[in-house]
Parts: C-alpha cells; structure tokens; sequence
C-alpha cells in the first residue's frame, strides 16, 4: 500500500500540471474595452478678446545734458524733477573768463576796423594820384595790398568773436524741449568739462511711449489692426500698469522698428499715450493690450481639452480608426472657458474634451459629443422617475 500511494503521487501531479497548462490558453484576459470620452470639434469663428504683451514705458524724446566748455557750476536754476519749459536757464558755468574773451576779441576787432578804414583812406588818394601819374606804381600797389591785408584782419577778429560768444552763449546751459528734468549729477561749486561730466537728463513727459515687441507672425495682422479694420481704432491699445490698475487714456501707434530681430523674430513697437497727469514715468513696466473685436477668424477649443507638459501644450485628436494620437498646440489668448489655438490645429478635427485621464497615445476610445450626452443624462433621469 505504501509503494502504491508513492507511485500514485506524481501521476497526479503530472496530470494536474498539464490540466493547467490547458487551461492557461483560455483564461489570458480580453482587452480593455474602449474608453469612453467626450470629444469636441474644433470650430472656427469670430472672437474678441485683448491679447497681452509685456512692455516698457520710455520717453518719446530723452537727451543727457553734458557741458561744452568747462569751468565751474555757479547757477542751477531748477527743481529736480520739475518740467522745465524749451530755452529754460538751468545751469550756469563761471562766465567771467569768457565774458573777458569776448571783450577782448571785440576790442581786437575795433581795431582791425580801424586799420581797415586808414587802409582804405590809404588805397583811395594813391589811386587819385596814380590817375594824375603823380605816384610812383609800387606805391600804389602796396596801398592795395595793405587794404586787402586788412579786410582779412577784420574778418579773422569777427570769426574771433563769434567764437568766444559761442563759449560765452554754451556757459549757460538750456533746455533743449520741454519735459522732466531729473536729479542734478552736479552740486554747485562743481567743475565740469566738454563732453565728459553728466549733468542731468531731461526727457519729455506728454505724450510718453510704451515699448513692446511683437512676433514676427502676428505683423501682417497687427497692421491690419492698426489701421482700424476691426472698426476699433479707437480704442485698440490700452495697457495695465504694475498694480493690475488700467490706464485711463488709450494709445496709438507711434512707430514700428525698421526690421525683425534675427535672433528672437519679433520687431519693437512702440505706441503713444497721453500723459497730463505724469502718472507715467520713464522704466516704468506695464503690459500693452491689444483689443481684438472678431475682425478675423480664430480657432478655438474648450480650456479642459489642454494638456499642459513641461511648458508645452498638448491636445487628443481622434483618428478616423476611432483612436487617440496626441497632437502639440501653440496655444493664444484664453477667453472665457475657451482658448484661441495658433498652430496644431485645423477646424474640423475632433479632440478629446472630457476623460483624458482614461486615454494614451493610441488608444481606442468610444467618443460622444456633448449632444449625445446630455441625451443620455436625460433619459437615464427619466428612467430613474419611472
């Protein structure tokens, strides 16, 4: 009995073993049934919205203020930060040295007009003479040459002149335009030379300009924008300063950079804005906003089609064989519970809206729109009444 029960033993286990390998072909598990998602279609239309940028407020007009003579400052006439008025006296270099120079070099040209008039005397009675040949030649010769000799004189002590007053004229500093002067860089006392010592800058203040730079993309559509296509003119340009509040004026288009930048593909623009209440300064930063009102087409899917992955933006496109491919977008600006697709898109295609989280690349999917799903929420409310 005992070797009976021991020979018995491995029969069973072979034949349990090959039952099981049987069985094994028939139990491997179906595939996953497609999941079930909402898809929508990507629908071009009409939209308006304001388009951001980030900008930077500048003066229309900016000059620094160097001296071009030296010497020491004896006047500033000016508060710091004040608008100042085009032709206001604000500094004053030492004149006295050049006030001398000037009465010195009118003095010499007193006197070279005074040896231009004996010169002239001079010439004329020898030519009265010579007419009567009661003058030797040379003589007369010579008269001339002292006349013209002396007509030089003079123009060199009225060039001499000129001169000193011009050193005289730049001992007193001026505004060139009216704007805002900043903080002095000088105290009073303070020796300045031509070219080289800052003294203060001025730059106008009403209007200001607001610089942003704009895609190189975007050009062809900006123009169209600029030039009132979209029926807002108007009121196109507005910006939001640094604490979210939005300027109360709107702008215009000042100017646009003669070219695009190679490196980046966007070119500067810069607009124009009232400035009465000098509530906008020089460096100041803000952000420009472009107001689209529907006077060209955009693309636009629902904000929760968006995958967003390491700073990209992905979307789920349905394929004709009902799977899923994931396509990258370049997405514009957001409006409402929409957003406005650039590039990776066309219309017609069908996206993935709701269940993301139950699809990957290449999945099957069982897709409905909203339509049908509401439907369904419908009829599965009234079978709940029923």
């Amino acid at each position: 009995m005992k070797r009976s029960a021991y020979i018995s033993l491995p029969v069973f286990l072979g034949a349990a073993l090959v039952l099981a390998s049987c069985g094994g072909k028939n139990n491997t598990p179906p595939p996953p049934p497609p999941a079930s998602v909402e898809v929508d279609t990507v629908r071009e239309g009409a939209a308006a919205y304001h388009e951001e940028y980030p900008a930077t407020v500048t003066a229309l007009n900016e000059v620094e203020l160097r001296p071009q003579v030296s010497g020491y400052i004896t006047g500033i006439h000016f508060k710091d930060g004040q608008h100042v008025s085009q032709g206001q006296l604000l500094y004053t270099i030492d004149q006295q040295a050049y006030q001398a120079g000037v009465n010195q070099a009118q003095a010499n040209l007193a006197v070279s007009k005074a040896n231009l008039s004996k010169a002239q005397q001079d010439a004329d009675r020898y030519t009265a003479l010579d007419k009567k040949d009661a003058i030797a030649k040379q003589v007369l010769d010579h008269a001339l040459a002292d006349l013209e000799s002396a007509k030089m004189q003079v123009r060199a002590a009225e060039a001499g002149v000129r001169s000193v007053q011009t050193n005289l004229k730049y001992s007193s500093i001026v505004a060139p335009f009216s704007g805002t002067i900043g903080i002095s860089q000088v105290k009073l006392g303070a020796s300045v030379s031509p070219g080289s010592t800052l003294l203060n800058t001025i730059s106008t203040d009403d209007p200001v300009a607001v610089d942003f730079f704009l895609d190189q993309k975007d050009l062809p559509a900006f123009t169209a924008l600029q030039n009132g296509k979209d029926g807002a003119k108007d009121s196109l340009f507005t910006i939001l300063l640094a604490d979210q509040t939005e300027y109360a004026a709107t702008g215009t288009v000042a100017s646009i950079d003669r070219a695009v930048d190679a490196q980046t593909g966007t070119i500067r623009v810069r607009l124009a804005f009232p400035n009465a209440a000098k509530q906008l300064r020089p460096g100041m930063s803000a952000t420009v906003r472009v107001y689209h009102n529907g006077g060209e087409q955009a693309m636009l899917i629902p904000n929760k089609a968006v995958i967003e992955q390491m700073g990209e933006y992905f979307v789920y496109a349905v394929t004709d064989s009902n799977t899923v491919t994931q396509l990258k977008v370049k997405l514009g600006q957001a409006i409402g519970n929409q957003v406005i697709v650039k590039e990776g898109l066309q219309p017609g295609e069908k996206i993935v809206k709701e269940g993301l989280q139950r699809v990957k690349e290449g999945a099957k999917i069982q897709a409905s729109d909203s339509a049908t799903m509401a439907k369904q929420a419908k009829a599965a409310a009234a079978g709940k009444k029923g």
